[in-house]
């Protein structure tokens, strides 16, 4: 076992890397098994956590997928981001109903943007949707794409 861990117990670990951002279970689960703590102790640190709301994977789910969204994340970049944390399907679902759909996040991006082929990359490269891209750059050209 590393010396960090023997001189350590797996909750003040978790502490510490809560101490700067909010974190899933997964990512604390992942966290403390990098630093060799043995799986009994990673759960039972996960289990007082929980039990003292400091580790809350919906409460992550929303404040990320806000974050993302409000930095002009797509649906699909924000399932990226979440799935890699170890969100939950039903969780990270509930987080994308709860914010503004995708094409209305498309439109405020293009309309500070402009409707060119540069926003439309832009929004690609931010994981939005082909069919929101298409249909919100044809709505500022007043027509539809080919």
């Amino acid at each position: 076992m590393p010396v960090e861990a023997m001189a350590d117990d797996a909750y003040e670990c978790a502490l510490r890397a809560l101490r700067h951002r909010d974190r899933t279970a997964y990512e604390i689960d992942e966290h403390l098994r990098d630093r060799g703590f043995p799986e009994a102790e990673r759960a039972q640190a996960l289990v007082t956590l929980h039990r003292t709301g400091l580790v809350d994977d919906e409460r992550f789910a929303h404040a990320r997928a806000a974050s993302l969204a409000e930095r002009g994340a797509g649906d699909a970049l924000i399932r990226a981001r979440l799935t890699g944390a170890g969100v939950s399907e039903e969780l990270l679902e509930n987080a994308l109903e709860a914010m503004d759909d995708e094409d209305t996040r498309a439109r405020r991006i293009v309309r500070r943007r402009g409707v060119t082929p540069k926003a439309a990359r832009y929004l690609y490269g931010k994981g939005f949707s082909d069919e929101v891209i298409r249909a919100v750059i044809a709505e500022g050209q007043g027509g539809e794409l080919g």
